[in-house]
């Protein structure tokens, strides 16, 4: 756990907003690449990463806010505290508003943001496992469980490092598209295909999380993450059912990558 990873005249650099800042950079990089190797103009990709991370922000505020309505305190209103749901809905809202007003190709785009929102996600995770900002899990007594001290939301029980865990699963998430971006994919499998694995992903560990059940049984994140795996699916298949036509091919470059 490293919350705090320096701190320079009395100002400490916390690991969690480094975590934030580094996988929007991340993001604009491979996004300005995959941006390039479609034709399009890099400057645009890293513009939308930049206004989707703030609205992101937002978002994420906005829905942990309402989360939390009946118990709200100055404390909510501070610098922690945000949902990923929330997060997502505030970063594709504003990515369709910029391809509307910059009459970019949504289907290459969204594609186009598949991976790099995997990864981001991944790399965002980490910074709520070294800051212990409370997403951890339930107390357990496997080896690697762990104990949050000093976290923002502290614990000296042993729990599921579950940020963890889902930094590892962003990981194989971008392994295996990386691998499906070369299949012949018709626009928008590739990002239904992310909906689906990043819904699994989030539906799985959250039976070691310790959210509060909604409906059936199942947490709040859960039932998202069943649209989201249900969205997926749709995508996919309503993409395959379009009336023939030239399927996705990896770009001419990326091939060559690939090749090498």
């Amino acid at each position: 756990m490293l919350p705090v990873l320096f701190s320079i005249g009395g100002l400490d650099v916390q690991s969690y907003g480094v975590s934030k800042a580094l996988a929007a950079l991340v993001a604009a990089y491979l996004l300005g690449r995959a941006f390039r190797t479609r034709g399009l103009e890099p400057d645009d990709a890293h513009a939308m990463v930049m206004w989707a991370t703030i609205w992101g922000f937002v978002g994420g505020k906005i829905y942990f806010l309402l989360e939390h309505a009946d118990q709200l305190s100055w404390h909510h209103l501070g610098g922690a505290g945000f949902t990923w749901y929330g997060g997502l809905i505030g970063g594709v809202a504003t990515f369709l508003i910029m391809i509307r007003r910059r009459h970019l190709p949504a289907a290459t785009v969204i594609d186009a943001a598949a991976i790099p929102l995997a990864l981001a996600y991944g790399i965002g995770r980490l910074g709520c496992w070294l800051s212990g900002d409370g997403t951890y899990g339930k107390p357990t007594d496997l080896p690697w469980g762990e104990t949050y001290p000093q976290g923002m939301v502290p614990t000296e029980v042993p729990v599921h490092p579950t940020p963890l865990y889902e930094s590892l699963a962003a990981l194989v998430i971008v392994a295996i598209l990386w691998t499906v971006r070369r299949l012949p994919l018709r626009p928008l499998q590739l990002f239904g295909a992310y909906l689906i694995l990043s819904g699994i992903s989030r539906f799985l560990v959250e039976f070691l999380r310790i959210n509060e059940p909604a409906l059936l049984g199942l947490t709040q994140p859960q039932l998202w993450s069943l649209a989201s795996v249900i969205g997926g699916a749709a995508i996919i298949v309503a993409a395959q059912r379009r009336a023939p036509g030239p399927v996705d091919a990896l770009p001419v470059t990326e091939q060559a990558a690939a090749s090498q």
